[in-house]
């Protein structure tokens, strides 16, 4: 399941093979398996705005992590029960993953972003019996607690004075080894909701073999670790698939440290701070992170980075944000693509020359990846079609939680379907252009909005923009964007009119946004992606009123 060193992706693909065990478990595998070779490796480090920072030794992560598996048997968590973190980044958060897939539990990770009803949704559709959370997420879960019968305990890692279990005095009264229930590839291990970009959010549920699956994904983004020095940040929510499965788990896998820091509204300066202060060597940043990075001027002069490898996922990239990167922090950004339900099958890896501005890269060893019809029909270099994944794969869900037509519906004959556009060019480069209901007809051309989000984002006066289709009784729909500008620009008509032209001198006539409406803020979910139903459902609601 790891990647062999080489200087050719052909040599990679060549060489790699899944040797996954028949027993492995996660929690196992990122614990006590290091903690009997190298007890004292540093297995975690925080980050603190004070210049306090902490650490966590494997041993102690092993520990820990048992004597919370006896808490929560003992509260009666079973195999396959499910076990929500509602959780910042932090030490706890890993300690209680690692908790739960040693019990043989299932681990329900949530955002402490998400409100009173997206909450509600998860822990009902997913009949949690126990809720890890901290303070402000106990003020989330107060109003709906009542509503919620299988829930059976809180667990608080606050010392607060609420109607919850401390976190801390549960693990200080139970034992510090634990024997971890029996593993296995398929055993559930955890479920991931959908990011709900394009309906409601449905619980895909993972096996164990869904970290294996990552590794060499991982290991092609960040140019072979573990190496030397290395060191893992992200500031994506570890609740997401990306920041649970693009950066933790893999890491701590491999050995490698990985660094928290608190919840906060994500800052430009504060992330190259933390890069610099705690000697960052790999980081994975979504693109909507990096675009807000660009406001920071001459950051190498300005932070003492040392940084090894930036991967990058969640949307696309896009050719003007890959070049920022590159002439800015002088690495080449690694892109790579993946879903909840599948994840990490496509990546480029600039240390081999396999890197291409625009694109999301190539297969990753061990998976089969290509551009299928309505029927599944592979089809050739050029055409737009579904990315789509070949079956079985490693790093595939097992099912979506009790909704076997929504599960059937994912796949036809041997491809898992993505609901992702995209061709592939003569090269093997895979590029994306946008959700399946994102694509826009007009006048007969169907047109991604990615690609013209991404022109958008060169011009010097915007910051961050969305691109939807708007139903039009001669053209099908016109294009729309939506258009967050950056700071010292003013909105005007003068200045819609020049992005219009801008998107007509660099891509086309018939992709220019005929409307163009200046907003303060994009809707997103919790792992950066635009939201464009909504933005759909705002203007035609919008139209509607008028």
């Amino acid at each position: 399941m790891f990647l062999s060193r080489s200087s050719s992706y052909e040599n990679i693909v060549r060489d790699f093979s899944w040797e996954i065990p028949e027993d492995f478990n996660i929690g196992r595998a990122v614990s006590d398996d290091w903690a009997v070779r190298d007890p004292e490796r540093v297995c975690l480090e925080h980050f603190s705005p004070d210049g306090i920072h902490r650490s966590m030794t494997y041993r102690g992560l092993s520990e820990r992590s048992s004597a919370f598996a006896h808490a929560l048997h003992s509260l009666g968590v079973a195999v396959g029960d499910r076990v929500a973190l509602l959780l910042p980044q932090s030490f706890e958060t890993v300690v209680a993953h690692v908790s739960i897939y040693k019990l043989g539990g299932i681990a329900l990770p949530l955002a402490l972003l998400f409100g009173e009803e997206a909450l509600e949704f998860r822990l009902r559709a997913s009949g949690a019996k126990v809720v890890v959370t901290n303070d402000f997420g106990l003020s989330r879960l107060a109003p709906i607690r009542g509503r919620l019968p299988e829930l059976k305990h809180v667990i608080s890692i606050d010392d607060v004075d609420a109607p919850a279990l401390s976190f801390a005095r549960l693990i200080d009264t139970h034992p510090s080894v634990f024997d971890v229930a029996e593993g296995g590839p398929d055993k559930p291990a955890m479920m991931i909701f959908t990011s709900g970009t394009t309906g409601p959010p449905k619980g895909a549920l993972h096996g164990h073999r869904v970290l294996p699956g990552h590794m060499p994904g991982f290991q092609m983004a960040h140019a072979f670790p573990p190496q030397p020095g290395d060191k893992m940040w992200t500031p994506a929510d570890w609740a997401w698939a990306g920041g649970l499965l693009n950066a933790l788990l893999p890491a701590l896998l491999l050995g490698i440290p990985v660094v928290s820091s608190p919840a906060q509204k994500f800052d430009p300066h504060m992330a190259f701070r933390i890069m610099a202060e705690m000697k960052v060597r790999n980081a994975f940043i979504p693109p909507t992170a990096l675009r807000l990075m660009k406001v920071v001027e001459d950051p190498r002069a300005r932070y003492d980075l040392v940084l090894r490898s930036i991967g990058s996922a969640g949307e696309a990239l896009g050719r003007e944000t890959y070049e920022w990167v590159k002439s800015t922090l002088g690495i080449v950004p690694n892109e790579f693509y993946g879903q909840t339900e599948c994840n990490f099958v496509l990546s480029s890896a600039g240390h081999i020359g396999v890197s291409k501005a625009g694109a999301i890269g190539r297969p990753v060893p061990g998976h089969e990846v290509a551009i299928v019809g309505p029927d599944g029909t592979v089809l050739p270099a050029g055409a737009v079609g579904q990315i789509a994944v070949r079956r079985p794969d490693p790093v595939m869900f097992l099912e979506y939680w009790q909704n076997p037509q929504a599960t059937a519906a994912k796949f036809v004959s041997e491809w898992m379907t993505t609901g992702d556009m995209g061709r592939q060019d003569e090269d093997g480069y895979f590029v994306f252009l946008g959700r399946d209901d994102d694509v826009i007809t007009s006048s007969g051309y169907r047109i991604g909005p990615a690609e013209i989000e991404d022109c958008l984002l060169g011009h010097p006066a915007v910051q961050l923009a969305a691109v939807i289709g708007k139903p039009d009784p001669v053209r099908t729909e016109i294009v729309k964007a939506f258009v967050v500008l950056r700071s010292g620009h003013v909105a005007s008509p003068e200045l819609a009119e020049e992005l219009r032209s801008w998107i007509k001198l660099r891509l086309s006539m018939h992709e220019y946004p005929r409307e163009v409406a200046f907003v303060e803020e994009l809707p997103l979910t919790t792992s950066g992606k635009v939201i464009r139903r909504i933005l759909r459902e705002q203007d035609t609601a919008g139209f509607a009123a008028e």
